[in-house]
């Protein structure tokens, strides 16, 4: 059993980008007196917000305007965009690069002014950026700020499972905090939270290729629908058009922004293709450009396409994309001088964990904010740049509602230990990294950027096997990070399956060969799934 329980924190934070450390800087700056914790499954800057190149939408530009900014990411959305998220989104968007260059973080500038990029979907230029590593600007300056913070922090920590109080009545209750593992002495512990953010991030890496960090793995999805949340989207799984091809590159994003500053993509016979699927070119939006990618390859039966911007002045290049430039230049590619290969991989979870417009769940106390969450802003798909900013928009929302909240929270029960009584150290660990192995191949080549009803089938089949091997592992054996990660990406792979067989009809990132065209009789529906457990209705 558990010999540890931490002193009952007001705020219990479940990652460590942007969304998690804006909420807990933004309770902290209302409620100095809190006590904060924050957990990362390892160093506290390995999330995602550290690999997002591009930068932030926000309309900071006379020529620009608010409307454009909603009316573009409507139009990318599919007709699946919650309007009020959209507009609340957006219109916070100056504000929040205001907090950010409070709080340290440096963008470039031109002639005094912010410089401002375009991206794939944007009518006008909009992006604010620190080169082509804004979320490493942001993530460090925020990161520097949170260690002044006061804030406990737990690095190298997996959340087993979210607790929720036992009623009375023998109902589950609100969230009261959390099963952690520490990954540095393998024992469970527990952590009584009176509030628990979700900021987890997404599940790309329920794919074979993808470009996110391995932590990707979908926890708090899957948490947080075994504690009885809704889902909703999680069919709209986006794939960035553009990684580097190569075999130690390990999908390397490179930047929308390459195309927003006239990159074009090539056949491997140096031939132009994307104005013959879109008018808008390779400014299309992500999906468009990906599934195009993704048809060349397949009709003329090449690994990758070509990605080129040497076009431009090399001191251009250089200056606007250091960090590709510099990357591609590890694995042979001068960019200044030649096109880089590219292929798609998996890159954000439009669809999550059902909140409203301040981080609410389901289950009270329970917030989750970024893009583990569904607030309804992306909707079919996410446009560029505009991941970032929910992060920080609804994350300063969900600070203020905690922080008006925090005193009128009861007291916490105490918490049941851990019970490891019946379980056993594995001596088959092999086995987790097979049905890892498996579940990502198939969920490829199953559920990826075209998809079929025959296909989905074979992975829901699929997916109900290893769902019974992976839980009858879970109750045999001691838990490790792998292990949990495995759990939960199992489970965000059948949802997302669940999800996509629901859809039967192809719009924004979920395309299948079954339904191709849009369902224009009857109005946009979300796909939105209920766990059995649910009780609380609070959210529209």
């Amino acid at each position: 059993m558990s010999e540890m329980e931490t002193a009952p924190f007001d705020l219990l934070v479940i990652g460590s980008g942007a969304a998690g450390m804006t909420v807990a800087l933004g309770l902290l700056a209302q409620r100095p007196t809190a006590r904060v914790g924050i957990l990362s499954k390892s160093d506290l800057s390995e999330g995602s917000t550290k690999y997002a190149q591009g930068g932030i939408a926000a309309v900071l530009d006379a020529t620009d305007s608010i409307e454009a900014h909603i009316r573009d990411t409507l139009i990318a959305g599919a007709g699946l965009c919650y309007e009020p998220a959209v507009r609340a989104v957006v219109e916070g968007a100056p504000a929040a690069i205001r907090w950010l260059i409070a709080n340290g973080v440096v963008f470039d500038s031109e002639d005094g002014d912010l410089h401002l990029t375009r991206e794939g979907g944007h009518s006008h230029r909009r992006i604010v950026h620190s080169a082509d590593a804004t979320g490493l600007a942001v993530q460090t300056s925020l990161e520097a700020r949170l260690r002044e913070s006061g804030a406990q922090i737990y690095e190298n920590h997996n959340v087993v499972d979210l607790i929720r109080e036992r009623t009375p009545s023998g109902q589950q209750g609100r969230c009261v905090g959390a099963y952690i593992l520490d990954r540095q002495d393998g024992r469970v512990h527990r952590f009584p939270a009176r509030t628990v953010l979700l900021a987890s991030g997404g599940a790309s890496k329920v794919y074979l290729y993808s470009s996110n960090p391995d932590g990707s793995t979908g926890d708090g999805i899957a948490m947080a629908w075994r504690a009885g949340c809704r889902v909703g989207n999680l069919e709209f799984a986006q794939f960035h058009p553009t990684c580097l091809y190569h075999p130690g590159a390990k999908s390397f994003l490179v930047t929308e922004a390459v195309r927003g500053e006239g990159g074009r993509l090539l056949r491997p016979d140096g031939t132009r293709f994307m104005e013959e699927y879109d008018p808008r070119g390779e400014l299309a939006p992500r999906d468009v450009v990906a599934r195009a990618i993704d048809d060349v390859m397949k009709r003329l039966g090449c690994d990758c396409v070509y990605l080129d911007i040497s076009h431009r002045p090399a001191e251009f290049i250089t200056h606007h994309f250091p960090t590709v430039h510099a990357e591609a230049l590890k694995y042979g590619f001068d960019m200044t001088r030649q096109p880089l290969p590219v292929v798609p991989a998996a890159h954000y979870t439009c669809g999550g964990v059902i909140t409203d417009l301040t981080g609410r769940t389901d289950v009270d106390h329970l917030y989750a904010v970024g893009e583990v969450a569904c607030t309804g802003l992306h909707g079919a798909n996410r446009m560029a740049s505009n991941s970032l900013l929910e992060c920080l928009v609804i994350g300063a929302a969900a600070a203020r509602d905690i922080a008006e909240k925090l005193e009128s929270i009861p007291p916490l029960p105490p918490l049941a230990p851990w019970d490891e009584t019946w379980v056993t150290d594995s001596d088959e660990e092999v086995v987790v990294s097979h049905n890892w192995d498996e579940l990502r191949r198939f969920m490829w080549d199953y559920v990826g950027i075209v998809r079929s009803t025959k296909r989905l089938e074979r992975a829901r089949h699929r997916i109900k096997l290893l769902h019974s091997e992976i839980d009858d592992y879970y109750g045999s054996f001691r838990v490790t990070s792998d292990l949990l990660e495995l759990r939960n990406l199992v489970m965000v792979a059948d949802l997302i399956i669940r999800s996509a067989l629901a859809r039967r009809e192809s719009r924004g990132l979920h395309y299948t060969i079954d339904f191709p065209t849009l369902d224009t009789v009857a109005p946009p529906q979300h796909t939105i799934l209920v766990p059995k457990t649910f009780a609380a209705r609070r959210l529209a």
